[in-house]
């Protein structure tokens, strides 16, 4: 089946014989009596964060080095989710003023309920070293599965760990993941980058996807999720989040969100204890050589509208949905609807580009032209972008 992407509509898309498990590990008796508190007011973006070293072409991959030099800024995360019970995974320290990230699965009931989702009544922080404080919520993002944390700088030395830049990727390099598998504190897996671009399934409701994750064969299991992934720098590129698989264990297929999407999160959860994204309301579908020469489509590369959604963005622009489907080679391919070639100047060359866009680089508000081909007359159309509708 070709690859299909919803921005703002909920569709079915699962692997056949595959689960898709996200990586918390359930615990018995966190104990303590530290409340979680939720922050909402306006906060500063991480003042102390470590400078990320410049990346050494043709330097040899590390793992001992990289393993001391950044295992004391890696963190298990204890959490009391009430009714749902309690949870382990794991998290890294990003700046000196104790902020912490984590996925949001990891201190929300988010893995078992995707609307209604409720922070942790309380978290807690392990360290290398062994000692356990108490943590408080900055905020959570179900879309990207990420999460942020605050500890007390007086309560525990802190030995954050450098952002790097997943944009600069590429398949192949070596990876290195730290993080509590099963509870097993500070242990390290390698590997290399199987694939970028990736897009797997969001914590929110409504169909929406993480875009340009990374996937990787570093062994990853129940309780890495919110744990670094890290470039041959010793740098975090993405956070440990998702397995594929058909037990729900770890076979070779483990999904890290991109640390450019996280930190996105971060600062604005810092700033206003909630994150933004712009929406469209449209589901798309890639269109290849193959499928442009079959049915006659003014491009060889794009993403065809399929749906649009009532009163969307998409809706009031006048943007046009399929309105049949044709098969081509085992796959459907539904037709009829604008085919986008490009957003706000940006060529898109498939349904991952346009979800990419909407997520990473536009903002609710903006006013920005789809590039559209209805038929084979060349359309500009104005969309003015609304909020995603929040699920949680």
């Amino acid at each position: 089946m070709g690859r299909k992407a919803a921005v703002g509509l909920a569709v079915a898309a699962a692997a056949i014989g595959a689960v898709v498990a996200l990586l918390v590990g359930s615990v018995a008796g966190v104990g303590g009596s530290t409340t979680t508190i939720v922050e909402t007011s306006a906060a500063s973006a991480p003042s102390g964060t470590v400078p990320s070293p410049a990346r050494r072409p043709g330097t040899a991959f590390d793992p001992e080095a990289l393993y001391a030099a950044r295992a004391p800024g890696v963190v298990t995360i204890y959490a009391n989710l009430g009714l749902d019970g309690t949870a382990q995974g794991s998290g890294f320290v990003v700046d000196r003023d104790g902020v912490i990230l984590t996925n949001a699965h990891v201190i929300t009931n988010a893995a078992e309920a995707r609307t209604n989702v409720q922070g942790a009544s309380a978290v807690y922080v392990e360290f290398a070293d062994g000692e356990r404080i108490g943590g408080r919520v900055v905020g959570w993002d179900l879309f990207s599965d990420v999460a942020v944390i605050r500890v007390k700088p007086a309560d525990h030395a802190l030995d954050p760990v450098p952002l790097g830049d997943s944009a600069t990727v590429v398949v192949g390099e070596p990876v290195a993941a730290i993080g509590s598998p099963f509870g097993k504190q500070s242990s390290l897996t390698v590997g290399v980058v199987s694939a970028t671009g990736r897009s797997i399934d969001s914590l929110a409701a409504g169909g929406f996807a993480v875009s340009n994750a990374i996937q990787t064969d570093a062994q990853i299991n129940r309780g890495n999720s919110g744990g670094p992934l890290f470039d041959a720098d010793g740098r975090v590129i993405g956070i440990n989040a998702q397995i594929e698989s058909t037990s729900g264990t770890n076979e070779g297929v483990g999904f890290a969100i991109p640390i450019d999407l996280a930190r996105r999160s971060l600062e604005q959860l810092l700033r206003t204890g909630k994150v933004s994204y712009a929406y469209i309301g449209v589901s798309t579908q890639d269109v290849t050589p193959g499928i442009a020469q079959a049915f006659g489509l003014g491009a060889e590369r794009g993403a065809l509208v399929t749906r649009v959604e009532d009163g969307s963005p998409a809706g009031l622009a006048g943007l046009h949905g399929g309105s049949r489907t044709e098969a081509f080679n085992g796959q459907d391919v539904t037709l009829g609807g604008d085919l986008i070639v490009a957003i706000a100047g940006t060529k898109v060359d498939d349904a991952d580009d346009v979800s990419r866009l909407v997520t990473t680089t536009l903002r609710p508000g903006q006013t920005v032209t789809f590039t559209v081909l209805r038929g084979k007359k060349r359309v500009s159309i104005p969309v003015t972008l609304g909020n995603r509708p929040s699920s949680g």
